[in-house]
């Protein structure tokens, strides 16, 4: 090998003059060796920095090296070579396809995937990552020197015994696929023969283009324009005059952050600080910036993009897959639907009213008719069995094709790329993988999540576009006017955590692989390159969410350095959003008035509500609103009182003499489940609470029925219309009435919630509606008792006696008289913002609780 000269180009001068300094110095080594620059080859880190590279060389004049980076010169040496199916190719779609059919043929993968398919999925996932790893360090070195490496990589993955023999193995096959990989374009860097290399070092080490120097014995020249790893911002601090003008901001949260950045990025523009980078630390935090410069009106070149799987294009592709699994519920299919351009939104309401069950649907035919339509458009994706990966691929582009939801996608930028990354527009390299890989629906749905997942997404340029949306490792050494850097904390630009990986943190350091405290390194030197910038801002926020945030500290480290040198301190302002005069519009509270549009008859609730809050009445009984329930969940408690109702109804309606309690009970909870069409296994942990309540149920039962009290009905209706009222109707269902000795009558209301809450309220007999109000409308004759009967107590049943509900409820109809009689004339119905129900009140956004202004 040729001897490797090095040259340090100046740590703390401005991007402008770094790029004159290295064609100098170049130059001039050229020349002292007697090198011909035509036929010399300047190798940069990255593509964006080829532009300056190549303006400073012709402002020096004369002849020109060849400028490119590793990836640019080994694509102009030839075409790339045809990937072979089986080894590691790099590609995460070929690869997660190879990896699964490599698994599948051991045995504990194949035994793995039947025990548990999405754990087989992380595994596939963890061998791919692993593989492209080791591959991409094997091919960054000679070709002659992989041996060693690989030699170097199987003695430090020896066989495991113990928690860890899986990893251990999953690794060794990994190392194993990867060595099998094929040789890449790149390996022409190694046999081309420029007349001299000459490789710069920005931003830490390309072990790619440094392992060129000196290959073969070509001349090279090492340019080093870091500055010194264990003291990176020294340089830039001990040339003050050169530093550049630093900011630093603080704002108060996440959203005084996003708006700090784009109001800094919009005052950079207005001054003619062109062109303006913005650097992408946080991804959430770039979204809100990224908004509000769109609202602003300014252009944008994204050079970070987002992943696939976060377009609305994606997204339309996996709504069809999850709507056509055989589990798929309503909710599931109707997010499919209004992904659809030609379904009325009016057919959709239809749709879902009827699936909520309700009675007077006005477009019921229409929805149905969609309905059916829908039916069609998924029953080629629903055909049971296994099919291979390329057999669903075709079957999915004819279902997409059915809804133009194929013809859609072509026309979107997004929907593009969508198309390609599933290789439904021609035959992807990896057909014959698809071709042996059988899977069914639900599989098919996660191959395409996780390759969404993967596949980057890079939108079109805006037009004039003067900011640059960049990573921080590709920010500096470009002709930027102003860099902005949102998130400049302890956090984005502070610890850098290794994902989950085969190959572990120590691992990866002790083969020379990329490893975190690598990039720790890397990241420090970013920001050590970006002090070249003529502006420079950083921000951060307060807190993130009710957690404090400190700087980051490389910035600590920065601010150190530059007080050791003397110079200026940058000083840490608190950023304000800039304010505008507006006229005070105060929210007052609501207190609207309907005398005409009073209901004929109320229920126990909606007079509860009038009670707690006469808004959340307006709201309920007037304006009849009903906030809609989720159309799939989870049984809940609510759920289970209303399955016990039905359960003891049955029970009781039906009890015949002849047969056991607690075998008719049992039967009573079975018919019930059937009758509702509940999941038996949903309802599980609920029957599980049945069945140790009803032996005391029984018990109970027993002891009353031994007292002289005998069930009488159960889930009646009855109204009542009483001269006091005017009118105005009662109406409700009674749980439960028991005929007791004598002409004795009790009222009995189930409950599955907390006895010790019921008990609080009827200790103020006249506070607790619903009882009075049942006995209201059972006539308040004083041979009524009323009590609720707690069913899911320690103590369960356990009864809870109205005492007097008789009085109670003359109370409550007098009460309500006057009060009715009030309304009638006109009286408010005002928003009270107090008391409990308003933590859980449906109407609180409607009465803008949250927003009155004091009085």
């Amino acid at each position: 090998m040729a001897s490797v000269e090095q040259i340090s180009l100046p740590a703390a001068a401005s991007a402008d003059a770094l790029w004159s300094a290295l064609a100098l110095h170049a130059r001039a080594w050229l020349a002292r060796r007697g090198l011909d620059a035509r036929d010399a080859i300047v190798l940069l880190p990255f593509s964006a920095l080829l532009a300056p590279a190549r303006s400073a060389w012709t402002r020096l004049g004369g002849w020109q090296p060849r400028v490119e980076t590793p990836l640019t010169l080994a694509a102009t040496l030839g075409p790339p070579p045809a990937a072979a199916l089986g080894p590691c190719s790099g590609d995460p779609t070929t690869d997660r396809l190879g990896a699964a059919m490599l698994l599948r043929r051991q045995a504990f993968g194949a035994a793995w995937e039947r025990r548990d398919a999405a754990g087989f999925g992380r595994m596939v996932c963890a061998v791919v990552e692993a593989a492209q790893v080791l591959r991409s360090a094997a091919f960054a070195r000679a070709p002659a020197a992989r041996d060693a490496f690989w030699a170097e990589v199987r003695n430090a993955t020896t066989a495991v015994v113990g928690p860890a023999a899986t990893e251990a193995a999953l690794l060794r096959l990994a190392v194993e696929w990867a060595a099998a990989a094929g040789a890449p374009a790149t390996d022409r860097l190694f046999a081309h023969h420029p007349e001299a290399w000459l490789v710069l070092r920005l931003g830490g080490p390309d072990p790619l283009a440094e392992a060129l120097l000196g290959h073969g014995g070509i001349p090279s020249l090492h340019l080093l324009a870091d500055p010194p790893p264990d003291d990176p911002f020294a340089p830039a601090a001990a040339a003050s005059s050169a530093t550049p003008q630093l900011f630093r901001l603080r704002c108060d949260d996440f959203e005084a952050e996003a708006q700090a950045s784009a109001a800094t990025i919009i005052e950079a523009l207005n001054a003619g600080r062109t062109p303006v980078a913005l650097v992408a630390l946080d991804r959430e935090l770039l979204r809100r910036v990224r908004a509000l410069l769109a609202r602003a009106r300014v252009p944008l070149l994204d050079e970070t993009g987002w992943l696939l799987d976060t377009t609305r294009a994606a997204a339309d592709v996996v709504a069809l897959l999850r709507a056509a699994l055989p589990q798929a519920g309503q909710d599931a299919r109707l997010e499919w639907l209004k992904t659809l351009p030609g379904v009325a939104a009016v057919d959709l309401d239809a749709l879902e009213a009827v699936w909520r069950g309700r009675r007077h649907v006005l477009r019921r035919s229409e929805a149905e008719r969609l309905w059916r339509r829908a039916q069609a458009w998924l029953a080629p994706l629903q055909a049971q069995g296994q099919r291979t990966l390329a057999e669903w691929l075709e079957t999915l582009r004819a279902c997409l094709q059915a809804d133009a939801g194929f013809e859609r996608l072509a026309a979107d930028a997004a929907g593009k790329q969508v198309i390609a990354a599933l290789g439904l527009d021609a035959e992807p390299p990896w057909r014959p993988l698809a071709d042996a890989w059988r899977t069914e629906l639900a599989g098919l749905l996660a191959w395409v999540e996780s390759t969404l997942a993967d596949a980057p997404f890079l939108p079109s340029p805006d037009a004039g576009a003067q900011v640059v949306l960049t990573p921080l490792a590709r920010a500096f050494g470009r002709p930027f006017a102003q860099v902005v850097v949102p998130g400049a904390d302890e956090i984005r630009l502070g610890r850098i955590e290794s994902p989950p990986s085969l190959l572990g943190d120590a691992l990866a350091a002790r083969l020379g692989l990329d490893h975190a405290a690598a990039r720790r390194q890397r990241q420090r030197l970013a920001l050590a390159q970006l002090l070249r910038m003529p502006h420079l801002t950083l921000l951060r926020r307060r807190r993130d969410g009710d957690e404090p945030v400190a700087d980051s500290p490389d910035v600590e480290w920065l601010l150190l350095a530059r007080e050791r040198a003397g110079a200026p301190p940058v000083r840490l302002l608190d950023w304000q959003p800039p304010e505008i005069a507006v006229p005070l519009r105060p929210v007052a509270r609501p207190q609207p008035s309907a005398p005409e549009a009073l209901p004929a008859a109320i229920s126990a609730s909606q007079l509860e509500a009038l009670r707690q809050c006469p808004y959340r009445f307006f709201a309920r009984a007037v304006l009849r609103l009903d906030e809609p329930e989720e159309l799939e969940v989870a049984l809940v408690k609510r759920d289970y009182g209303t399955w016990l109702h039905a359960v003891l109804h049955h029970f009781h309606s039906r009890r015949d003499a002849g047969v056991p309690d607690a075998q008719q009970l049992r039967q009573a909870a079975d018919a019930v489940t059937l009758e509702q069409g509940l999941d038996a296994a949903e309802l599980l942990p609920f029957r599980a609470s049945f069945d140790s309540f009803a032996p005391a149920y029984l018990d109970w039962l027993r002891v009353r029925e031994g007292r002289g009290w005998r069930w009488q009905s159960g889930e009646a209706d009855h109204r009542l219309t009483a001269p006091v009222l005017a009118g105005l109707r009662l109406q409700g269902r009674l749980d439960r009435l028991d005929q007791g000795p004598g002409a004795a009558t009790e009222l009995l209301d189930y409950k599955t919630g907390s006895a010790q809450a019921l008990a609080r309220r009827v200790k103020e007999p006249l506070e607790d509606t619903q009882l009075a109000f049942y006995a209201a409308l059972l006539g308040g004759a004083e041979t009524l008792s009323a009590a609720y009967l707690a069913l899911d107590d320690a103590g369960a049943p356990r009864e809870i006696e109205h005492p007097a509900v008789h009085h109670s409820a003359a109370a409550l109809l007098q009460g309500l008289a006057g009060e009715w009689a009030r309304l009638r004339q006109g009286a408010a119905m005002p928003a009270l913002g107090e008391g409990p129900v308003c933590e859980t009140c449906e109407s609180r956004g409607l009465c803008r609780r949250d927003h009155w202004s004091p009085a």
